[in-house]
């Protein structure tokens, strides 16, 4: 029987609009919801002038990575889950 505070891995995929670009966005992740983030790939419009695409890791508990994407849902940002597909 796993306890709550097994670590578990999460690999996803989080669009961040231009609009979103002066927010800490993946910073949160770490401070308010005690998540380990790697950042594997990313892709930024120049000069920050489009959306910005992110490949994470995420790192917690059921529960911090719960937390962590109900924040991502509630910022209306898109997020694909990668965790059972492989590679992109």
């Amino acid at each position: 029987m796993a306890s709550d505070n097994t670590l578990t891995h999460k690999r996803i995929r989080v669009r961040i609009p231009k609009d979103y670009h002066q927010e800490p966005v993946i910073s949160r992740l770490v401070s308010e919801y005690g998540l380990t983030v790697n950042i594997t790939a990313a892709i930024l419009g120049a000069n920050a002038v489009g959306d910005g695409w992110f490949d994470l890791e995420l790192q917690g508990t059921d529960e911090q990575i719960q937390s962590g994407l109900t924040y991502l849902h509630n910022l209306e940002l898109e997020v694909w889950d990668d965790t059972k597909k492989g590679d992109w």
